[in-house]
C-alpha cells in the first residue's frame, strides 16, 4: 500500500458518529482517493506555476 494519508482511527470515529461501522477495506480506498485528489491539486498548482498547493487547486 502507498503512504498512509488518512488516520484510520479518526475516520472510524467519524463514521461511528453517523451510527455506522467501517469495512476493513474502506480506509485503503479512502486513502487512494485522497492521494488522487492531492495529485490532481499538485498538477493544477504546477499549471499555475505555483510552488504551493492552495485551496483553489483542490
Amino acid at each position: 500500500m502507498a503512504e498512509t494519508l488518512v488516520v484510520k482511527s479518526k475516520v472510524k470515529d467519524y463514521v461511528a458518529k453517523k451510527k455506522l461501522r467501517m469495512g476493513g477495506d474502506a480506509v485503503a480506498v479512502l486513502n487512494k482517493e485522497v492521494a488522487r485528489l492531492l495529485d490532481r491539486a499538485a498538477e493544477r498548482a504546477k499549471e499555475d506555476k505555483k510552488g504551493t498547493v492552495k485551496s483553489r487547486h483542490v
